[in-house]
């Protein structure tokens, strides 16, 4: 049985104020949950309708599971887990750099992209949509736990950070005929209105995935043209 205080607790994480404020945040699914727990996140809590061979697993009934999961369909399993305390953003390498993504979905899919090309660090301004919220971890599928999220105001870093930046735009280089060093920012745009004014003023390049029809969408949605982006920036 669940206790009304810690009902109450999970309930409560479901808004970013107190997120920040406990230093925790909610996992759900038992292979998201197994990957935070292999990359050595701190547990503080694991519920389940079912047994679960993990220590701190509680086991709750089908109903309480309903009523503390972040989502309409609730999973057999939950965890809280604790918020890690900010790494620092690497000088060298590759970074992916996010301009007022709103979506939570948007930002999961690019964590787990960014995962995948081997990208460890992402660089999201103030008004990006947090990474601990459920539906951004959901998405994320797990990749969250390997990929560090920073929050900055990006004025101020891309004026400081002396790698090439690239930013995706409509109207740019190719990214077919562009050679991306192994050192390089790579900036991507809020869903509608793209990358905002302020931050071109920083950008070394203006770079775009060529469009080979003459009557199909004028644009791509962020994750997908990332992931398309992420495939010749890391190639």
């Amino acid at each position: 049985m669940i206790t009304k205080r810690e009902r109450t607790l999970i309930q409560q994480l479901r808004l970013k104020k107190n997120r920040f404020s406990a230093r925790q945040f909610v996992v759900e699914g038992k292979k998201s949950i197994l990957e935070f727990v292999d990359a050595g996140y701190a547990v503080s809590a694991i519920y389940a309708t079912e047994p679960f061979d993990l220590p701190k697993a509680k086991q709750i009934s089908a109903s309480e599971m309903a009523r503390i999961s972040h989502f309409k369909n609730a999973s057999s399993i939950l965890a809280v887990f604790s918020i890690p305390e900010e790494s620092r953003i690497p000088e060298q390498g590759r970074i992916l750099v996010l301009d007022k993504i709103t979506d939570p979905g948007n930002l999961g899919t690019l964590i787990r992209l960014a995962d995948w090309y081997g990208i460890d660090h992402i660089l999201c301004s103030l008004t990006t949509v947090d990474c601990y919220n459920p539906k951004v971890v959901q998405a994320s599928m797990g990749s969250l736990s390997r990929v560090s999220c920073h929050y900055q105001d990006l004025t101020t870093y891309l004026a400081k950070d002396n790698r090439p930046s690239y930013g995706a735009f409509l109207k740019g280089v190719s990214i077919y005929s562009t050679e991306f060093p192994s050192n390089a920012l790579l900036v991507l745009g809020n869903e509608s209105n793209g990358i905002s004014d302020e931050i071109k003023a920083h950008l070394g390049h203006s770079i775009t995935i060529p469009r080979r029809s003459t009557s199909g969408p004028e644009s791509l949605n962020v994750a997908i043209a990332g992931g398309i982006i992420m495939g010749e920036l890391c190639r």
